[in-house]
């Protein structure tokens, strides 16, 4: 994940979340066969955003680094 960039990062988060959204609805339905595929698609969202948040974190870093250089 470390190697995909942040437009990628987003649209495979949005790409589990609508897959996360399916499985669920299956759920109800009664139509889900296998069921730990919820749990599997719960941490892959974790996972990324996750490491959206470390980006984050290290740009607003990097940022405050650089600001305290210039002064």
């Amino acid at each position: 994940m470390a190697e995909l960039g942040e437009t990628d990062l987003l649209e495979r988060l949005g790409e589990s979340k609508e897959e996360l959204f399916n499985l669920r609805f299956q759920l109800v339905t009664g139509q889900l066969e296998n069921h730990s595929r919820i749990g599997r698609v719960k941490k892959e969202v974790a996972r990324l955003l996750t490491e959206l948040r470390a980006r984050e974190i290290d740009a607003a870093e990097n940022a405050a680094v650089v600001e305290e250089v210039a002064d």
